[in-house]
């Protein structure tokens, strides 16, 4: 008997979940006015890291041929999303600054460099799974 080719599996399940959650929760921390504190929340942000961690510790044992470039852009939205967070850290607590609109501009700003290579990945996520239906 021949075993059907299963598309899918629990852990590209997850791994899928964890990209997308990714995006969408980085998508709700930069959208709002660019340098208005009140529209962007330090939680969310720590959310979108973690969320992001995690979606790059699944990808390290992605064996596909797109494995690489997905690992390289979620290393990329962490980049951004670590130095978005050590910026309001500096002005809050080291800096005593506070979140001017000025600091808030680069916090949002190195958010949408996160949101662009999710974006990325999420295509790159669906251009692998239609490759690998056929």
């Amino acid at each position: 008997m021949e075993e059907k080719k299963v598309w899918f599996s629990n852990e590209r399940v997850w791994f899928s979940f964890f990209m997308i959650l990714a995006l969408t929760l980085n998508f709700g921390f930069f959208i709002g006015e660019l340098d208005d504190p009140q529209h962007h929340n330090v939680f969310e942000l720590f959310a979108v890291i973690v969320i992001n961690m995690i979606a790059t510790v699944l990808k390290l044992g992605d064996r596909t041929q797109l494995g690489p470039m997905l690992l390289a852009t979620s290393l990329v939205a962490l980049v951004q999303l670590v130095s978005a967070s050590l910026v309001w850290a500096f002005a809050v607590h080291v800096n005593d600054t506070g979140l001017t609109p000025s600091v808030m501009a680069t916090i949002v700003s190195l958010s949408g460099g996160a949101v662009l290579a999710n974006v990325i990945s999420v295509i790159l996520l669906m251009i692998e799974t239609t490759l690998q239906r056929r």
